[in-house]
């Protein structure tokens, strides 16, 4: 039986990074980032698209591609990313060939991490995930909450703005002990 893929590109508040939708589960759970063609290692389907002219990023999610083009037009790699992401998927190729490379939730050690954690994985990432990015907890210390903005949210004009005014409100009603958030 062969796999039919389905698919459809969405807009992010990036307008270099344009979302992938397909009908079928890349990653499981978490997602996975490759900035450089030098990270792509563990996955062909990554290795496929930086062969492309014009991408300059790819991010896997859970039923999702992002992908960030540098000085090409959409108009042009469009067709090619679909092609290259239907052929694949649908010949039955793997997505990620290691699977230990997926970023997963990781736990607090601490109530607070542990609620800042929460915070993120229920209210956050899911309203990122929908522009085409994730974001992960890199730590908390003395008031500071770490994060890493991954795929659309990786380099968006935007990104600082909801970093900050959404964020970090949000963390600091919740947790009155942050008392900042910083993308590293």
């Amino acid at each position: 039986m062969s796999i039919k893929v389905k698919m459809y590109t969405e807009t992010t508040p990036n307008p270099n990074t344009l979302k992938f939708v397909t009908n079928q589960v890349l990653v499981e759970s978490g997602s996975v980032d490759f900035p450089t063609l030098e990270s792509t290692i563990s996955s062909e389907l990554a290795q496929k698209l930086y062969d492309i002219d014009g991408v300059f990023g790819v991010f896997f999610s859970n039923d999702f591609v992002t992908v960030t083009k540098n000085g090409a037009d959409w108009s042009s790699l469009i067709p090619q990313v679909k092609e290259t992401i239907k052929t694949h998927l649908e010949a039955g190729n793997p997505v990620i060939s290691d699977e230990s490379i997926i970023v997963k939730a990781i736990q607090g050690s601490t109530d607070i991490e542990t609620e800042i954690i929460k915070i993120i994985d229920t209210e956050i990432r899911p309203a990122v995930a929908m522009d085409g990015g994730d974001i992960i907890f890199r730590g908390y210390s003395e008031g500071v909450v770490a994060l890493q903005m991954q795929g659309s949210c990786s380099g968006c004009p935007s990104s600082t703005a909801t970093l900050k005014q959404g964020i970090e409100r949000r963390l600091k009603e919740v947790v009155p002990e942050v008392q900042e958030v910083i993308a590293i």
